[in-house]
């Protein structure tokens, strides 16, 4: 696999239904050797994850990487805080706009770049109910098209 060749190993989609993305950013993730096999393996869960901003560092909360087996003592908590690792001036951009009212921070997805694991997160805004109906109409009208072409 080359430098530039991404294969994604977790996939957040419930994240495009439930908010209005706005901009996304790449992070770099800090794992354990534990983590990374068992991320290889394609061993995690991004359903209830968020990011918490915490001092002048951005926190992965939720994400569930099951323990790898192989590792017996020596394996991690599936549940623990993973620190995200940002470029100052992307984590200032988020702090700031977390402060205005209803934005959130969102992962999209977790993915192989090169030999480094990297996570996708997006700025976004909750979607209301009528939100989510309109969506659903607009993809199956969308679909309906592709069939009848």
């Amino acid at each position: 696999m080359s430098k530039t060749e991404t294969r994604d190993v977790v996939v957040n989609r419930k994240a495009r239904h439930d908010f209005h993305l706005s901009e996304s950013f790449e992070v770099g993730l800090q794992l354990l050797g534990s983590e990374v096999k068992s991320l290889r393996a394609g061993n995690a869960n991004l359903r209830d994850a968020h990011i918490q901003l915490r001092g002048d560092s951005a926190w992965l909360i939720g994400l569930h990487i099951s323990p790898y087996i192989e590792a017996h003592q020596f394996n991690h908590e599936p549940l623990r805080p993973r620190k995200l690792l940002l470029h100052r001036h992307e984590l200032s951009k988020l702090q700031r706009a977390t402060q205005q009212k209803g934005m959130t921070i969102v992962p999209l997805r977790i993915y192989l770049k090169g030999s480094l694991f990297k996570a996708e997160i997006a700025l976004a805004k909750g979607k209301k109910l009528h939100d989510k109906r309109e969506s659903l109409k607009a993809k199956d009208a969308e679909r309906d098209m592709h069939r009848v072409r």
